[in-house]
């Protein structure tokens, strides 16, 4: 298999042969190309603010492009986790907005003649034991109780009617949810942004960032400019110039592989409705169908991508792969690829300020739909300046128990090993 990203084969992402000039001032500068960069950058550019989009690499370059293409409802947590944890009546606001985040993502692809396959065709959370398959059960109910949104259970005598395998124990549907193709799409956010009227400057690694009074003196590898305001949208790429942002995120390696092109016929055996696929593990696997071909991802490594954990992990995930299809266990894998992702201790996300910075991190894996909509969400706090008003901005964004982390994640192989002896366990 090609080590090598198949979503970029089907696009051409944001050219960089001609590099834009980092410009001397900007009103906001946004450090970040992926979606919450270029989503905030379209909706300032939109009312007239001069934004810069500052880039280490090219536009989407990041996880925006290297994704399972899943635009999910829901947080990372369990919303039960969230009410808990939050309260029902902020846990009810948090859920909204990931409803609004696949609305908004819907809206900007139409607006915006975004040529990237988006369609609602919902999303199977697979049981992998019968235990799971009983939560799930309470789920139904839950939902429909709490938050006002369905979703239904399929029994596992039904489960053919959703996914070609019977190695799972029952699933839940939410129709809401949706697909795409995250390097299509991110491209066309990078064009909307650029029409708009935003700087997009590729290329250009922020090395520094000071402040002076109200003004914000950003230097890069390619020049320097002033900003009044600076949104961090580095995701799980975050680093040590912003240190005190980088020591609440860890970066956590997500890989995936894609086949050759197989059959219609076995197309619809493997997923008849063409779901968004997760499973109930800790350790999980997410896959999806694109253009004929299985996208299979997960957590086969926790460590960011690099050759050899991308290498180890295509092996990983083509093992999984047949468990769960066993009819794939003659088709040929063709590519093999990672992205890093950003976790926060609390695995939510959150928008915020720090030390008169403006940040959106922490997706958790839900970064499609989420960053697209924090991008815009905190993009308009910008406007009104009512940031701590917003739901992702009312509670703590905690750091490492004890300070025992500055950046770098030491401790992954073990929180591996962990969620892989309780997924053994449950």
């Amino acid at each position: 298999m090609k080590q090598h990203i198949y979503w970029h084969t089907t696009v051409q992402m944001h050219d960089d042969s001609n590099l834009a000039p980092i410009p001397a001032k900007a009103d906001v500068a946004i450090i970040g190309g992926g979606y919450t960069g270029l989503s905030a950058a379209r909706t300032l550019a939109k009312q007239g603010v001069s934004v810069v989009v500052l880039e280490t690499e090219t536009m989407g370059w990041g996880a925006s492009s290297r994704n399972g293409g899943m635009t999910l409802t829901g947080l990372k947590p369990a919303m039960q986790t969230v009410i808990k944890n939050y309260g029902r009546e902020l846990a009810k606001e948090l859920f909204q907005c990931s409803l609004d985040s696949v609305s908004l993502v819907e809206q900007i692809v139409k607006e915006e003649n975004i040529d990237c396959g988006f369609s609602r065709t919902g999303h199977l959370l697979t049981a992998n034991k019968p235990k799971h398959y009983d939560a799930l059960q309470g789920e139904v109910d839950f939902m429909a109780k709490e938050f006002n949104h369905n979703v239904r259970l399929v029994s596992p005598k039904d489960l053919r009617s959703e996914i070609g395998t019977d190695v799972y124990h029952g699933a839940l549907v939410d129709e809401a949810s949706g697909g795409l193709n995250p390097a299509q799409y991110v491209a066309g956010l990078a064009g909307a942004a650029d029409r708009a009227g935003a700087t997009l400057c590729a290329r250009a690694r922020v090395n520094k960032i000071g402040r002076r009074e109200k003004r914000f003196f950003i230097q890069t590898e390619r020049g320097s400019l002033e900003a009044e305001s600076v949104l961090v949208a580095t995701s799980g790429y975050t680093g040590g110039v912003t240190k005190k942002l980088q020591k609440k995120i860890i970066p956590i390696g997500s890989f995936i592989i894609a086949t050759e092109r197989l059959s219609d016929e076995l197309v619809h055996e493997l997923s008849p409705k063409n779901r968004m696929i997760f499973d109930y593990k800790h350790f999980l696997n997410y896959f999806r169908l694109w253009e004929n071909r299985m996208i299979f991802g997960g957590r086969a490594a926790f460590f960011p991508e690099n050759e050899n954990t991308v290498a180890q992990s295509g092996e990983i995930l083509q093992r999984e792969m047949m468990q769960v299809y066993p009819q794939l266990k003659d088709i040929k894998v063709e590519y093999v690829w990672g992205g890093t992702l950003d976790f926060a201790f609390d695995q939510m996300t959150h928008v915020g300020e720090e030390e008169g910075v403006l940040y959106s991190l922490g997706y958790a894996g839900h970064g499609v739909a989420m960053a697209t909509y924090l991008g815009d969400a905190v993009a308009k706090a910008v406007l009104k300046g009512n940031l701590k008003e917003h739901p992702f901005a009312k509670f703590g964004f905690p750091s490492a128990p004890l300070g025992l982390y500055n950046g770098s994640p030491w401790f992954l192989p073990f929180v591996g090993l962990y969620y892989k002896i309780l997924d053994y366990v449950e």
